[in-house]
């Protein structure tokens, strides 16, 4: 595994603790770069399926009331699993 491929921020914080351990500066900066990097591609996945998750939201509640409103009782039905599960994708990468 290569330390320029990898961006967990677990990853970083690793190097960085071994550069603090054995006075390596390049370590513990190259470390604290993956930490970073890491984090900031966890909170860009997150913020991409929390914008899903709403579009999902505002598509499932269209369809839900052009059900209703129509007597399509398939359609409401659907509507409303695709609004759950939108809601769902959203409290799961609502920001901390």
């Amino acid at each position: 595994m290569s330390a320029n491929n990898n961006t967990e921020p677990s990853y970083g914080t690793v190097v960085e603790t071994i550069g603090d351990l054995t006075g390596s500066k390049s370590w513990t900066e190259s470390g604290r770069q993956e930490h970073v990097a890491g984090e900031t591609e966890h909170d860009a996945a997150r913020a991409k399926g929390y914008v899903e998750g709403t579009k999902d939201r505002i598509t499932g509640k269209k369809d839900a009331v052009v059900g209703a409103i129509t007597g399509d009782r398939e359609q409401e039905v659907s509507g409303n699993v695709q609004k759950d599960k939108g809601q769902a994708q959203q409290d799961l990468n609502r920001s901390t």
